[in-house]
C-alpha cells in the first residue's frame, strides 16, 4: 500500500508519470468526480479469484465497462470467477479496497496474481490508476504502462470485455 514503492519503480524504469494527489476516493463513482480535470482513460480494478481460490486475476477495465464474470470467466477456458475476498486482496497484492490497482502487482513476489487488460487499453495515449492508494492517480502514458507489466513480469493479457 506503498505509493513510494510504486513511484520508486516508475523511477528505475525511466518511466515519466504525473502524479496528482486529491481526496480518498473508494469507487469509480466518486473518482469522477476528480477525474474530468484529468486527460486520459481511467479504469477500475477488480481482483476475482477462480472457484477454487487456487487463481487469482486482476481485471483492470475501463471505467464505464459492464463486466459479466460469467462470459469472462468462459473466454479464459471456463473458469468460474467471483470477487475475491479483502484477505485475499492483502495476501497477494498487498492493498486495501478502494486502492486496487494494476500496481499492486509490484507487491505479488511469486507472480500468482495473472492481469486481465481492456483491449480497449491499447488505444489510449494516457492511462491512468491510483499508485495503490486512493488519494493520488499516476497518469502515464499507454507505452510506458506495457514497459511496467513487462518488467514486473505477472502473467497478462489483453481481453475484449
Amino acid at each position: 500500500m506503498n505509493q513510494d514503492k510504486v513511484l520508486e519503480v516508475l523511477k528505475g524504469l525511466k518511466i515519466d508519470y504525473q502524479l496528482h494527489t486529491h481526496k480518498a476516493v473508494a469507487t469509480v463513482a466518486a473518482a469522477e468526480e476528480i477525474w474530468h480535470t484529468m486527460e486520459g482513460m481511467h479504469f477500475k480494478n477488480l481482483f476475482l479469484r477462480n472457484n477454487k481460490g487456487k487463481q487469482h486475476y486482476l481485471l483492470v477495465a475501463q471505467k464505464d465497462r459492464k463486466i459479466n464474470l460469467k462470459e469472462l470467466g468462459q473466454s479464459l477456458g471456463g473458469e468460474k470467477l467471483s470477487f475475491a475476498s479483502e484477505r485475499r486482496l492483502v495476501k497477494y497484492l498487498g492493498l486495501l479496497p478502494g486502492s486496487v490497482s494494476p500496481f499492486g502487482i509490484i507487491n505479488d513476489d511469486d507472480r500468482h496474481v495473472k492481469v486481465l487488460l481492456d483491449s480497449t487499453m491499447k488505444k489510449a495515449k494516457l492511462v491512468n490508476f491510483h499508485p495503490n492508494v486512493n488519494t493520488a492517480t499516476l497518469a502515464l502514458s499507454f507505452a510506458d504502462f506495457e514497459v511496467f507489466m513487462q518488467a514486473i513480469g505477472n502473467e497478462h493479457q489483453f481481453v475484449d470485455i
